[in-house]
């Protein structure tokens, strides 16, 4: 069979089976050429779930009647002339397609007038004439009619109305929350579904407020921080207010939304230490920066990017990201810049984040005697270089414990109301960033055992122990191989000297073996840090003097990611006195 050249008709539906795959496809491309045109305002009207109907209008630039001619055609673009500006692609738009794809797969027409002119024009697509004069503001309207009528195959494949409205809906406000200082208003049917006036920058929060919804920015922080010629800034769900689906995910790459895996698992292994099994976080996330660093031109429907340096890009956003966490608790801690505190929501939902107060750092280590604060935390208790508290007013932000209920909880009495605290997952977490903290700085301290204790194990579990012994003296485990299946343990993390050794090992070497060499090495050290520090937390059922309930308060207070335990459970809740009140009707 010979070789033919595809007339052009053909290859635009070709380009359009890439980028169109139903109306909301159709509108993402519209969005994008209207906001590179500077549009200001954005009116978008849909029919039968924009089968019928897709009509954007904007107050953008606008077109000349030569420019609205080439428009239409493939490979036409005013975004880029050469391949260098290929590689510096600072607009949403840049590959000429997108029109020409859509004029191919339905009915196309195009009225615009550029600023100053007296009057605009107005293109049929599929007509082949020369663009008419016609009456319209400065800027550009788009309407697309009867998408896929002469594609029957792709028509049978959308959903219904209602599904199909859903993705519309969806990419709106995807799109309105990247571009908070521009105006859309959305009509389905001719009934409005949206209306969203433009915001000057301080006022941002409205916009976020509105479409993810006042219980994510009443449990979420603020933060912006720059590091490596990298920016990042946005709002992040605080952990108690995880999701069980990842409906609430948002993130911008120079104000392109994007859907990239990298980022993505940063994002996940930032929430890792403080996420309950199953539970996806919500964020709304903005990363800059330059645009030579990262090639947007990968898939034709611009979601995946490829950056140059995926290591600089990953570690960026997982450490920024995790220490924004970390500090975003009870935790005094103040060596990140990163979180913000202004535009927080005094009255959160959420009593475990309510009204978290501004953290200033104070001098000085934990103000109970260690003698006390080591019947609780071992040797491992020493002062730290600021180890502040978190405070309102005159007394600590966990206020001071008045008892113990069923030797489980710890009740303290704070400035606003009651605290109670798991106290086994308060100091799980403590000891597992104790163990985190030395582990980054020269691995963990060990305790010489007296006695060896000798552990019985399978070959294969043995084989093992002895190929992970490198890991195992980072975490502070001394083992050696004392047959084919036995093992002995001559020393055992400083920290976790109480714990049960054999069962220590036995637990981490079943860490090993469910993850074992597909797992990326942090993620492996990070849960193995986690079970080592459920074994030296206190026990459920353990009677603890007041002094002992008070340095575990203050211990909390110094401790990042305190909100969760190593597995994302809660810590502590609060009831303030309006709670309180409620609860006893009193003052109805």
């Amino acid at each position: 069979m010979s070789i033919r050249r595809l007339p052009p008709e053909l290859v635009n539906q070709i380009a359009a089976g890439e980028i169109i795959e139903r109306p909301a496809s159709v509108l993402k491309e519209l969005l994008e050429n209207a906001l590179d045109a500077g549009a200001a305002a954005l009116q978008i009207d849909v029919e039968a779930g924009g089968l019928k109907l897709l009509r954007v209008r904007d107050d953008g630039h606008g077109m000349s009647a030569e420019d609205l001619m080439l428009a239409i055609e493939s490979h036409a673009t005013s975004k880029i002339r050469d391949l260098d500006d290929l590689e510096h692609i600072a607009t949403l738009g840049f590959r000429g397609e997108a029109l020409p794809s859509i004029a191919s797969v339905a009915d196309l027409r195009i009225t615009t007038r550029p600023g100053g002119a007296d009057h605009g024009f107005s293109l049929h697509a599929g007509s082949m004439t020369e663009p008419a004069p016609a009456p319209h503001p400065p800027g550009t309207t788009i309407e697309v009619r009867d998408l896929f009528h002469n594609v029957p195959a792709r028509r049978k494949f959308l959903r219904t109305e209602r599904t199909e409205l859903r993705h519309i809906q969806e990419l709106v406000r995807r799109v309105a929350l990247g571009r908070p200082e521009v105006a859309f208003r959305l009509t389905h049917n001719g009934r409005e579904l949206m209306h969203l006036p433009a915001l000057p920058p301080q006022d941002i929060g409205r916009r976020v407020s509105t479409l993810m919804g006042e219980a994510f920015t009443e449990a979420a922080l603020q933060m912006d921080t720059e590091a490596a010629g990298l920016r990042l800034h946005g709002w992040l769900g605080l952990p108690t207010a995880s999701r069980g689906q990842p409906d609430l995910q948002y993130v911008y790459l120079n104000g392109r939304m994007i859907r990239d895996r990298l980022v993505t698992q940063a994002l996940r292994r930032a929430y890792a230490d403080v996420l309950f099994k199953d539970r996806f976080p919500a964020y709304l996330l903005h990363l800059q920066m330059d645009p030579a660093l990262v090639d947007v031109n990968v898939h034709p429907t611009k979601h995946e990017v490829r950056f140059r340096d995926t290591r600089l890009v990953f570690d960026f956003i997982q450490r920024q990201v995790a220490q924004a966490l970390a500090h975003a608790g009870a935790s005094a801690e103040t060596s990140t810049a990163a979180v913000a505190t202004e535009g927080m929501p005094a009255e959160p939902r959420n009593a475990a984040v309510a009204n978290r107060p501004v953290m200033t750092p104070r001098p000085g280590g934990l103000e109970l005697p260690l003698a006390e604060a080591k019947a609780v935390y071992g040797a491992d208790t020493r002062e730290q270089d600021e180890p502040a508290r978190a405070e309102t007013g005159g007394s600590p932000r966990l206020g001071h414990a008045i008892a113990q209920i069923h030797g489980v909880y710890v009740l303290s009495e704070s400035e606003r109301g009651l605290i109670l605290v798991d106290m086994h997952a308060a100091h799980e977490r403590i000891v597992y960033e104790k163990l985190k903290r030395q582990y980054a700085e020269a691995g963990i301290a060990r305790q010489p055992l007296l006695m060896p204790v000798s552990v019985a194990l399978t070959p294969a579990e043995a084989d093992l122990a002895e190929d992970a012994q490198g890991l195992l003296d980072r975490l502070g485990l001394e083992v050696d191989r004392a047959g084919p299946e036995q093992v002995r343990i001559r020393a055992v993390p400083a920290l976790l000297a109480s714990a049960d050794a054999e069962q220590l090992l036995r637990d981490v070497i079943a860490d090993l073996r469910e993850h074992g060499g597909s797992a990326a090495v942090e993620e492996r050290i990070s849960h193995l840090l986690g079970t080592m520090g459920c074994h030296g937390s206190v026990r459920a059922n353990r009677r603890l003097t007041l002094p002992e309930q008070e340095a575990l308060l203050r211990e909390m207070e110094a401790t990042p990611n305190i909100d969760q335990c190593n597995h994302g459970r809660p810590t502590w809740v609060e009831l303030d006195m309006q709670g309180l009140d409620r609860l006893f009707l009193r003052g109805r």
